[in-house]
C-alpha cells in the first residue's frame, strides 16, 4: 500500500511541482529561493496529508491551501522579523538586464513584497490565476467577504506604492536634468 501511496504521490510532484513552483515564486514577490522553499514543504505537508489530499472536494484548492498555510508560517517565524532572504545583493544593482517574458515587473515586485503575505495571496490567486472569489476563499481558507476586503485594500496599497515610486522617478529624473 505505501509503495503505491509513494507512485502516486511521485506522479502528483512531476505533474505539479512546476506549477507550484510558479505560484510560490508569485506568492514570495519573486523570491525564487523562498518559493522553492515553500513548495519543499508544501510537498512534505502533502505527503503525509497524502489520503486526506486524496479525498479533498477541490485537490487544487486544497493545494493552494497549504501552500498559502506553509508561507504564511514561514513569515511568522521569529527569524523572519530579523533577516531578510534575497537572490540578489541590493548593492548589486544589474543596470539594463531585464528578466524572462512574463517576469514581474520590478517596481511590481516590491510593491507585493510589501503586502501582508494573505493580502499578497488573495492578490495572486485572483489576478495572476483569474480565480473567484469563492475559489480564492477556499485557498486562504476564509469568507468571500474577507478575500473582497483583502484584496481591495491590496490594491488600493499596491496602486500608492506604485505611484509613490513613479513620482519619486519623476522628482529624481528632474533633479538630473536640473544639475
Amino acid at each position: 500500500m505505501s509503495s503505491e501511496r509513494d507512485a502516486q504521490f511521485h506522479d502528483f510532484v512531476l505533474a505539479r511541482r512546476a506549477g507550484l513552483v510558479r505560484t510560490a515564486t508569485l506568492l514570495t514577490a519573486g523570491n525564487a529561493h523562498l518559493a522553492e522553499d515553500l513548495v519543499q514543504s508544501t510537498l512534505t505537508k502533502l505527503y503525509l496529508a497524502w489520503p486526506a489530499f486524496q479525498r479533498a472536494h477541490s485537490p487544487d484548492g486544497y493545494v493552494r491551501r497549504v501552500l498559502v498555510n506553509v508561507l504564511v508560517d514561514e513569515r511568522r517565524r521569529l527569524w523572519w522579523r530579523r533577516e531578510r532572504p534575497t537572490a540578489e545583493l541590493p548593492d548589486r544593482p544589474h543596470p539594463g538586464e531585464s528578466g524572462p517574458p512574463g517576469e514581474l515587473d520590478e517596481r511590481l515586485r516590491t510593491a507585493l513584497r510589501e503586502l501582508p503575505p494573505r493580502m499578497r495571496a488573495a492578490v495572486v490567486f485572483r489576478y495572476f490565476y483569474d480565480l473567484d472569489v469563492a475559489e480564492t476563499a477556499d485557498a486562504l481558507g476564509c469568507s468571500q467577504g474577507t478575500v473582497k476586503s483583502q484584496t481591495a485594500r491590496a490594491l488600493d496599497r499596491l496602486r500608492a506604492a506604485l505611484q509613490a515610486r513613479t513620482s519619486e522617478q519623476r522628482t529624481f529624473l528632474r533633479q538630473g536634468v536640473t544639475s
